[in-house]
C-alpha cells in the first residue's frame, strides 16, 4: 500500500477511485477489544498569528533559532569540570538582520510576553527562557500541533514562580532525603544503600505528579524505577516504615517466617500503597527491580495495561472518548548509561504506541549522574545527550539542573499537562551527580578526579536550596535545622524498633485474595467441560458476520474444517485451545495472547483473528460468542521483540491472576532475546519477592529440519533453572512447570489448570510444529469431559504389560515417530511411556506406570535432541534416584549447535534417533 493512500484514508477521501479504510494496515477502525484507533484532533495555527509570523519573519527565524539550540547554552550542568564557553553563530541576531534597539510585536512570536520589545530585551527573556537551567529539545517533533503547544506552554511555564508554601514543601523532602542518607551512612556505614544524594530533587518530581494526578482524578499510578535514591522515596513519600529497611540491613529476611522465599536486597524492594495527597486517595505501585537495569521497564508498563484494563480504561470499555491513561498513569525513571546502553529502552519506546500495548504514553525522568559506574558521560554513549534515544519517538525532552528543584517541579507540570493532552512521551533529563561512587563503599576518583574534585568541594543540593530560601526570607536556619533533626529523631524511634519488628505478610491481598502460595505436594485440578459447551465454543470460534469477505482458503481448511473436526469428534491442537480460551472467557476470565504474529500463528493454524479480505477489517470471533460471564479475548500482535514483550506481559500477569496471559515465541529460540525477563522476573520472582503469576509462554519445539535457529526451544536450560530436587519428589512450589505434551487435551487442561488453581506458576509449554495437524494426535470428547485433567505421565495401552522386556520413556512429538517405527517392526515387547510433564518431574505417577512392567529389563531415554540438551541430564538423576532404575540415553550425540543445517545430514539423524531406541540392549 502507498503512502499516499494512507494519508487519503485519514482525510476521508478516495484515491483513484480506491476507498481505503486501513491505517495500520489491518485493524478494525471500528475497534477490537483492546485497541481503538486514534482520533487526531484538529489543529490550525491561526491566520493574526501566521501574519505576525510572516511581517516579522526574521525575528521569528531567530526566535526559533533559541527553540532548536538554545538548550545548547543552557545551564543544566551542576557539576561542569569542563568550563568550556560555547558560543552558537545560530543565536546572534545578527545573523538575521536585526539590530539591538530594533523593536518588535512579540504577539505570535514567542508566549509569556506581551507588547513590544526591543531585540536586545528579547534576547535577555530567550536567554532566560531557553538558556537558564532548563534547555528544552522540542524542534525534532514532527506534529505542528504538538510543537506549537510545547513551544507556548514551555514559555508560559518558563515565567511561573512557585508560591513559598510550595517552596517549603520541596525544601522539607529534601532535607528529609538528606537526613535518611546521613543516617544511614552513620549507622549502617558498611551497607551499600545507593542513596539519594545529589540527586534529591527527583522527590519534587514525585511530589509534583502526585498533585497533579490527584486534581485530574488518576487511580493508579505504576512506577518503573531502579535503585539509585529508592529507599529515599519509599520511606519519604510511599509510607514504607525505615524499620522495614533497618531490619533489612540488620541480615534479617523482609517476609515471615512461613513465606517459601530466599528475599532479595533492599534496593530491590517494591510499594502498592494507597495514598492520601491534597485530600484524595490514588494508588501507587512499583513493582520490584532487578539489578539488571531498565529490565522492570517493560513489566511496569504491563502493570499498568493490566490496571487500565481492570478499570475498563481506554479501548478496553465502551466510551469511545475514554483515552487510555485517563485513570491509570505510567511513570519510568532511568538511569544516564543504562538508558542509551540497554536494547529493551529501544523496544519498550516503539512498544508504547504499538496497539495492544498502547499505556496512554509514560512519564519517564533520566536521572543523570553524568557517570556509569566508572564510566565518564561521553565514553557510554554516541549522541548528544543520554536521552537521544527519546527523539525516536518524537518525545519532548527537558534538560533540567538539579539545583534548581522549582524548575523541575514546573517542568514537571508540564510534562503531565503533555501527557495528558497528547497521550504520549515525554522526558525529563534531570542532570545530577552521584556524591559517592557507584555505592557509598565506592572510591569514585580512581577514574574521575577532575568531576569528583567538583563534587567534593561544593554544597549538597538540599543545602544549596536551603541556603537560597533562608536567602529569600522564606525560611529560617533554624526550621531547616529543626525539620532535619525532627526526621532524625524519627528515624533513631525506627531504629529501635529493629529487634521487635514483624515482617509483613502483604501478598495475597486486593486482587489477588483467595490465592496462596504452592504446597509442596502435587494436586489435581477438574478442568474437564461439557463436550456440548465445548462444541458450542469451537463452533463460535470460527463464526464470522454475514457481509464478512473471508479468505477462501480459510473457509474451506479453518472454519468448514473445524466444524468437521468438532462434529466428528476428532480435536486438533488449535480447535482445543480456541475450546480452552472460550471456555475460560466463557467463566468470566479475560485471555490475552501475544507474541508476533500470534493472530494467524506462525504455523498458519491458528486464526483467531480473520481479516475482512476486501476491507482489511479484524473480526475476533470468540468476542463474538454469546453467554456466559462476559470474558474477553486479546490478541496482541507484537512488534520484533522479545525482552519488551515477555516483561510487559509479566507485568500484566503479576497485576492480575485471573486473566490469562500467554506470550508466544515465533520460533522456541527466540526466548533467548528475552532471557534477562526468564532469569530475574519469570525463574525467580517469587522466591526473590514473593510475586506470584500465572504466565504461560508457547516455545514452538521439534527437530523437523529447519537447521540450527529454528529447531529447539532449549528445554535443557529451562530444566536448569527450576529448582526441582534430583533427592526428593516435587511439589506444587516448584518454581516454574514445564510441559511438553502430545495432545490437544493435554495442552486444553494445562491452560485451563492455570486459572483453576489456588495458586500461580508460570507455565513453559514446549509448544508443536507438526502436531498442529497430525491426524494421529487428535483428542477425542471423552478426553475433555467433566473429571479429567491434564496427565503427568500417558501410558501405553497398546502393549500386554506382561509382555513388556523394555520400556522407552519419551516426551512430546517424538513419541509419535517412535510410535511408527515400533508398528513397522510389529514389536509386542516395548512400550512407550510419555512424560507430559517434566517439571514437575511425575515421581508417583512414573513409578505407578512402570510397576505394571514386571518384565521389563531395560529402560531407555529416548529423544530428538543433542545429548547435551533436551530433557537427558534433568531426567537421568531423578529416574535413578528416586524410581531406583537404571536409564540409558539414546538421541543425537553432543554437539554445541542444536542442529545440523545439511538436509541429507537431519535425515540420518532423524532415522536414527527412532531406530536407535529399539536396537540398544
Amino acid at each position: 500500500m502507498q503512502r499516499g493512500i494512507v494519508v487519503a484514508w485519514r482525510e476521508k477521501k478516495p484515491l483513484g477511485g480506491i476507498s481505503c479504510i486501513c491505517r495500520r494496515w489491518y485493524q478494525s477502525e471500528g475497534g477490537v477489544y483492546g485497541y481503538r484507533s486514534k482520533v487526531r484532533k484538529s489543529f490550525v495555527v491561526s491566520e493574526d498569528v501566521l501574519s505576525a509570523r510572516n511581517r516579522h519573519s526574521n525575528v521569528y527565524r531567530w526566535v526559533e533559532a533559541y527553540r532548536s539550540h538554545g538548550h545548547n547554552l543552557a545551564q543544566v550542568n551542576p557539576v561542569d569540570f569542563t568550563r568550556k564557553v560555547q558560543t552558537f553563530p545560530e543565536l546572534e541576531f545578527s545573523r538575521y538582520g536585526l539590530s539591538e534597539m530594533q523593536e518588535v510585536e512579540t504577539h505570535g512570536i514567542i508566549s509569556g510576553l506581551s507588547g513590544v520589545m526591543t531585540i536586545k530585551d528579547l534576547e535577555n527573556a530567550l536567554k532566560k527562557i531557553y538558556c537558564g537551567t532548563v534547555g528544552a529539545e522540542i524542534n525534532h517533533i514532527g506534529s505542528e500541533h504538538k510543537k506549537e503547544w510545547l513551544k507556548e506552554n514551555f514559555e508560559r511555564i518558563r515565567a511561573k514562580r512557585l508560591t513559598k508554601d510550595e517552596r517549603r514543601e520541596i525544601a522539607e523532602l529534601m532535607i528529609k532525603s538528606q537526613s535518611w542518607d546521613n543516617f544511614l551512612a552513620t549507622k549502617f556505614p558498611t551497607v551499600k544503600r545507593y542513596g539519594g544524594e545529589g540527586a534529591e530533587s527527583m522527590l519534587a518530581f514525585f511530589r509534583q505528579i502526585l498533585k497533579s494526578s490527584v486534581r485530574d482524578d488518576i487511580k493508579h499510578i505504576v512506577l518503573g524505577m531502579p535503585h539509585r535514591g529508592k529507599l529515599n522515596l519509599l520511606t519519604i513519600m510511599l509510607q514504607t516504615k525505615p524499620v522495614k529497611i533497618f531490619h533489612k540491613f540488620k541480615g534479617n529476611p523482609e517476609f515471615p517466617a512461613d513465606a517459601k522465599a530466599m528475599c532479595d536486597i533492599a534496593s530491590h524492594f517494591h510499594v502498592a500503597e494507597t495514598l492520601n495527597v491534597d485530600g484524595k486517595e490514588i494508588n501507587f505501585s512499583m513493582p520490584h527491580n532487578p539489578s539488571h537495569l531498565e529490565a522492570v521497564n517493560p513489566v511496569s508498563m504491563g502493570k499498568t495495561r493490566s490496571k487500565q484494563q481492570s478499570l475498563r480504561d481506554g479501548a478496553f470499555g465502551e466510551d469511545d472518548t475514554k483515552e487510555f491513561s485517563s485513570e491509570a498513569l505510567n511513570l519510568q525513571l532511568h538511569g544516564d548509561a543504562a538508558f542509551p546502553g540497554q536494547g529493551v529502552n529501544q523496544e519498550c519506546l516503539f512498544m508504547t504506541g504499538t496497539p495492544h500495548f498502547d499505556i496512554g504514553g509514560t512519564i519517564h525522568m533520566i536521572v543523570n549522574n553524568q557517570l556509569g559506574f566508572t564510566t565518564p558521560s561521553d565514553r557510554g554513549k554516541s549522541s548528544q545527550y543520554c536521552s537521544d534515544l527519546a527523539k525516536s519517538i518524537d518525545a519532548p525532552v527537558f534538560h533540567v539542573n538539579v539545583d534548581d528543584p522549582e524548575a523541575l517541579t514546573l517542568i514537571t507540570e508540564l510534562a503531565y499537562e503533555y501527557q495528558r493532552e497528547f497521550r504520549s512521551d515525554v522526558f525529563i533529563d534531570l542532570n545530577c551527580f552521584r556524591r559517592w561512587g557507584h555505592n557509598e563503599l565506592d572510591d569514585p576518583t580512581f577514574t574521575n578526579p577532575a568531576l569528583y574534585h567538583i563534587i567534593h568541594n561544593r554544597k549538597s543540593v538540599p543545602d544549596k536550596y536551603t541556603d537560597y530560601l533562608v536567602a529569600e526570607n522564606e525560611m529560617t536556619q533554624e526550621e531547616v535545622n529543626k525539620i532535619a533533626k525532627g526526621h532524625a529523631d524519627f528515624l533513631t524511634s525506627e531504629l529501635n524498633q529493629v529487634n521487635t519488628y514483624k515482617p509483613d505478610s502483604w501478598y495475597f491481598r486486593k486482587q489477588w485474595s483467595g490465592m496462596k502460595q504452592a504446597g509442596s505436594e502435587i494436586t489435581v485440578w477438574d478442568t474437564g467441560l461439557d463436550y456440548s459447551l465445548l462444541g458450542y465454543i469451537g463452533v463460535k470460534s470460527v463464526a464470522y458476520p454475514e457481509n464478512f469477505a473471508i479468505h477462501q482458503h480459510l473457509e474451506k481448511t479453518h472454519v468448514v474444517g473445524r466444524i468437521k473436526k468438532i462434529n466428528d469428534g476428532r480435536i486438533d491442537w488449535a480447535t482445543a485451545e480456541a475450546m480452552a480460551f472460550g471456555s475460560l472467557m466463557y467463566q468470566g476470565h479475560n485471555v490475552r495472547l501475544s507474541g508476533e504474529d500470534v493472530g494467524r500463528g506462525t504455523f498458519s493454524h491458528r486464526h483467531a483473528m480473520l481479516v475482512d479480505q476486501k476491507t482489511n477489517e479484524i473480526h475476533i470471533p470468540l468476542n463474538a460468542m454469546e453467554g456466559g460471564l462476559g470474558g474477553k479475548l486479546e490478541l496482541a500482535n507484537s512488534l520484533l521483540s522479545e525482552e519488551a514483550v515477555l516483561g510487559f506481559e509479566y507485568g500484566m500477569a503479576i497485576d492480575n491472576p485471573y486473566n490469562l496471559i500467554i506470550w508466544e515465541s515465533q520460533f522456541g529460540d527466540f526466548f533467548n532475546g528475552a532471557q534477562i525477563i526468564f532469569d530475574t522476573y519469570i525463574c525467580s520472582g517469587e522466591t526473590k519477592w514473593m510475586i506470584n503469576n500465572g504466565l504461560v509462554v508457547l516455545l514452538p519445539h521439534g527437530y523437523d529440519g529447519a537447521a540450527s535457529e529454528h529447531s529447539s526451544c532449549r528445554i535443557e536450560r529451562f530444566l536448569q533453572m527450576t529448582d526441582s530436587s534430583e533427592t526428593q519428589p516435587d511439589g506444587d512450589d516448584i518454581n516454574i512447570q514445564v510441559i511438553n505434551p502430545t495432545t490437544p487435551a493435554q495442552y486444553f487442561h494445562a491452560l485451563r489448570r492455570q486459572i483453576v488453581r489456588n495458586f500461580r506458576k508460570p507455565l513453559i509449554v514446549v509448544s508443536p510444529k507438526v502436531l498442529l495437524r497430525l491426524s494421529e494426535a487428535a483428542s477425542v470428547p471423552d478426553d475433555f469431559k467433566p473429571g479429567t485433567h491434564f496427565l503427568p505421565v500417558l501410558g501405553d495401552s497398546s502393549v500386554n504389560p506382561s509382555d513388556v522386556k523394555k520400556v522407552i520413556l519419551c516426551s512430546g512429538k517424538h513419541y509419535y515417530n517412535l510410535r511408527a517405527e515400533r508398528k513397522n517392526r510389529d514389536l509386542k515387547d516395548v512400550a512407550i511411556v510419555r512424560i507430559e510433564s517434566l517439571c514437575p518431574f511425575p515421581v508417583h505417577e512414573l513409578n505407578s506406570e512402570l510397576d505394571k512392567y514386571k518384565n521389563a529389563k531395560s529402560f531407555i531415554w529416548s529423544q530428538e535432541e543433542h545429548r547435551n540438551m533436551g530433557a537427558w541430564s534433568f531426567v537421568k538423576p531423578r529416574f535413578e534416584n528416586l524410581l531406583a532404575r537404571k536409564i540409558k540415553y539414546s538421541g543425537r550425540y553432543i554437539a554445541a549447535t542444536p542442529a545440523v543445517g545439511v538436509g541429507s545430514w537431519h535425515q540420518q539423524e532423524a532415522q536414527y534417533v527412532v531406530t536407535d531406541p529399539f536396537d540398544a540392549k
